[in-house]
């Protein structure tokens, strides 16, 4: 369910229905996504579940030397 700070306000009663219904219900704020309401009790994907979560464990590099072969002659002309 999308709902508006304006149905926040004069229509909660709608949107603890749909969480109710265990909807999850997206706050607009000028038509655009500011947040999200999720029901009680739904679980989330965590981020240690996604199959790309440790995927460069083997790597050995640093976090610098990884950007700097990135960046490539680039950074350093600055």
């Amino acid at each position: 369910m999308d709902a508006t700070v304006l149905d926040l306000r004069y229509r909660m009663a709608d949107v603890l229905n749909a969480l109710d219904r265990r909807e999850e219900v997206r706050v607009l704020y000028h038509g655009k996504p500011k947040g999200r309401i999720i029901p009680e009790g739904v679980s989330e994907l965590k981020v240690i579940d996604h199959p790309f979560f440790g995927s460069r464990k083997s790597v050995s590099k640093s976090v610098d030397q990884v950007m700097d072969q990135l960046r490539g002659g680039r950074f350093r002309d600055l």
